[in-house]
């Protein structure tokens, strides 16, 4: 967990795609956000890097994760907190908007559904069935394991240099992704995200929290269609897009979130 330390209290969570992402994925924007006075946290959610990786896959379920951010504040002595999450992180952000209101003071999502849109516009949307397509594959035990950590990790990289912009990731940063997928349980504790998902609770709350929504327009997973549906769940909303970004956006846009990042939460 990286604890960039200032005034007000942000907890920026990271998120993932089929490769998995941790704490680096946030790179560009700690620094930024440090220095005009927040106090950043971005911790690595369970099952990537470092941290814990539980076998069983209800340890992976969105209460868990939701518990996780609250348990991280409650040691910080953190009350109420800005939340940022992208991806993974972005559906647990949504999550804990959903059933934590009283916590968060605002609430920022990157490229990431609402999780009562994901599986409701998937059915609608041929187009997006298939982009998810890959998350049925994960369902299976092992297969997955052992066909995404062939040849270390190498088909892993190869999904987060082709989802991405040239500029998106150093080759310093691709190593450093590697290694983090390479350590042991790391995939299985990736994985188990998208296996939980059988286990989903009903979100059906509003999000009361001010939200905003940042989108990458070039992301090859999730189509616009997902921003626009989760975002009229929300009662304060704003949406703010990026047409040559993909699902990257805080990387290969970096300048730019950071400001939309610091314009709403001084606002």
């Amino acid at each position: 967990m990286i604890d960039a330390s200032a005034a007000a209290s942000l907890a920026v969570g990271p998120g993932q795609t089929a490769p998995g992402d941790f704490w680096i994925g946030w790179r560009r924007q700690i620094d930024a956000l440090a220095s005009a006075g927040f106090r950043v946290i971005v911790p690595d959610q369970r099952g990537y890097n470092t941290s814990d990786k539980p076998k069983a896959i209800r340890e992976y379920t969105l209460p868990k994760l939701v518990g996780d951010v609250v348990a991280i504040a409650d040691a910080l002595g953190i009350g109420r907190f800005h939340l940022v999450g992208h991806d993974w992180g972005g559906i647990v952000a949504w999550a804990a908007g959903a059933k934590l209101p009283h916590r968060l003071e605002r609430l920022v999502i990157l490229n990431a559904p609402h999780p009562e849109v994901l599986l409701a516009h998937s059915l609608r949307s041929p187009t997006q069935f298939l982009r998810s397509s890959y998350a049925a594959f994960f369902q299976f035990p092992l297969l997955p394991e052992a066909f995404l950590g062939a040849g270390r990790s190498a088909l892993l990289a190869r999904a987060l240099i082709k989802s991405s912009r040239t500029d998106a990731f150093t080759a310093e940063e691709i190593a450093e992704y590697r290694q983090a997928w390479e350590r042991p349980g790391a995939l299985t504790g990736m994985l188990n995200w998208y296996r939980a998902l059988r286990f989903r609770p009903s979100l059906k709350e509003r999000i009361t929290t001010p939200t905003l929504v940042l989108w990458g327009m070039q992301d090859q997973a999730l189509e616009y269609g997902l921003a626009e549906r989760s975002l009229a769940l929300c009662n304060d909303r704003g949406l703010q897009t990026f047409e040559k970004a993909t699902h990257w956006v805080q990387r290969e846009e970096a300048s730019a979130v950071n400001a939309a990042l610091l314009a709403f939460l001084d606002g």
